[in-house]
């Protein structure tokens, strides 16, 4: 197949022009802006742009199927160009279903978890030389790329995103994946650009639901009170199977499983990622893998990229960073360090950078996230705000949204980096969540400072 992208340099798109370029396909692409380091793998592979910006005269006649990105415009001349010329337009969505419909499609749906739990599944897989088509939203170890297409392998590991597909497919991106196998892990309200109430936001999960392939199964936390009612009320002709936290303990900053064959310790730690866990266990039950080899392979799962990443370790002090940005990851997050390390001093800082977690209406949703660390800090950048075109925040509503009276707040990086380069460190855990980098933090800077 000949395939074109407009906007080939975001990370999930350029994953995806690299898994077809192996799997066989002649790839083209275009992009006004390229980063790194989808810059440099694009470019090692022949398929990088050879200049930034839109070409209309690369669409012709003989093109397959052209691909959307989410970072092209409607009135994108590329994209117009395909139009004139009838070619077949998919969403990043829409050509993952293409490419999977005649396989099993296993989609793994909610709030949070959900980078997490495909992780696992891949993990166990990997570990066990059983091969799958996937896509997942961060880069793992031992995978080449965060996207695998082939045109034999039985089942396709899905991480269901519930983000609009394109510029011209305003749907949610799992509603398009019609799962025969999914999992949802919880809702908790996100992406309020989208979503404007709680009430929009929850149904798009009930239409998920609905898009389950009759006698097909879900997977749901019973823990979380929507997701059960959600799952219960659902009417459609499938499977349910609730999951729950398993038993497990802390000892000496080591976390141990409960497993038929007694404690086991594991790399990862958290209630949240203990719960994540048995949701990747009932996933990969289903696809054939028993518990005990699953315990086996999931002891050496070290976590997924930017999810509780351990950057830096010294005897008496460790660094994590986190891509936590919503309420329910943020307390989740700051919550499982303090369980790992209670006799530990715990300084969490947390950069607002969504568009959700700018937005004044939404800011009461972080009340008593940050409670479990014994210093919390919130950075947050007005110029971002003003980017967003968002009303301006003030530091009295972030004093008010968090609730707490010891509450530290930077809008400056310099007066950030200063914060936290002057801590001492001796018997400390420091806890870095973001989904940017603190208006310029380098983080490998942060090792140096932990002694």
């Amino acid at each position: 197949m000949k395939i074109h992208f407009i906007a080939i340099g975001g990370s999930a798109m350029h994953n995806l022009a690299l898994a077809l370029h192996q799997k066989g396909d002649t790839v083209t692409g275009s992009d006004d802006e390229i980063f790194e380091p989808s810059k440099s793998r694009l470019k090692n592979k022949g398929l990088l742009p050879e200049k930034e910006g839109w070409f209309p005269e690369k669409l012709s006649s003989e093109i397959d199927a052209v691909i959307l990105g989410m970072h092209a415009k409607a009135d994108n001349p590329e994209l117009l160009k395909a139009k004139e010329l009838g070619l077949i337009i998919y969403s990043y969505p829409e050509f993952l279903y293409e490419q999977s419909k005649n396989k099993t499609r296993v989609v793994i749906g909610g709030s949070h978890g959900k980078t997490t739990i495909t992780s696992m599944i891949l993990h166990v897989m990997n570990y066990h030389g059983k091969d799958v088509d996937y896509m997942v939203g961060a880069q793992l170890e031992g995978f080449d790329t965060m996207v695998k297409i082939t045109d034999d392998n039985d089942f396709m590991v899905i991480e269901g995103d519930e983000y609009l597909s394109s510029p011209i497919d305003r749907r949610p991106k799992f509603h398009l994946y019609k799962p025969n196998i999914a999992l949802l892990s919880g809702i908790a309200w996100d992406h309020i650009n989208v979503f404007p109430t709680y009430e929009n936001y929850v149904e798009q999960f009930e239409i998920f639901l609905k898009e389950i392939t009759n006698g097909g199964a879900i997977i749901y936390n019973e823990e979380d009170a929507e997701v059960k009612r959600v799952v219960e009320a659902a009417a459609n002709p499938i499977k349910k199977y609730p999951y729950q936290t398993p038993a497990y303990s802390v000892e000496d900053g080591t976390t141990l499983l409960e497993t038929p064959e007694g404690p086991m310790p594991v790399e990862i730690f958290g209630k949240h990622n203990l719960n994540n866990l048995e949701g990747a266990r009932w996933i990969c039950q289903l696809m054939g893998v028993d518990a005990d080899d699953f315990y086996e392979a999931i002891a050496t799962f070290k976590g997924a990229s930017k999810r509780l990443e351990k950057i830096a370790e010294t005897k008496t002090a460790v660094a994590y960073k986190d891509y936590a940005h919503s309420p329910s990851k943020v307390k989740a997050t700051t919550q499982a360090v303090k369980n790992q390390y209670p006799e530990r001093k715990l300084i969490a800082c947390l950069e607002l950078h969504t568009y959700s977690s700018l937005n004044p209406e939404f800011l009461k949703e972080y009340k008593g996230t940050l409670d479990a660390a014994d210093s919390a800090v919130v950075f947050y950048s007005p110029h971002a705000v003003m980017i967003k075109q968002l009303e301006e925040i003030k530091g009295e509503q972030i004093d008010e949204a968090f609730d707490r009276d010891d509450l530290v707040v930077f809008t400056n990086p310099a007066d950030f980096k200063t914060y936290l380069f002057s801590q001492d460190y001796d018997n400390t855990c420091l806890l870095l969540m973001s989904s940017g980098n603190y208006g310029g933090l380098d983080f490998e800077e942060v090792k140096k400072y932990l002694k």
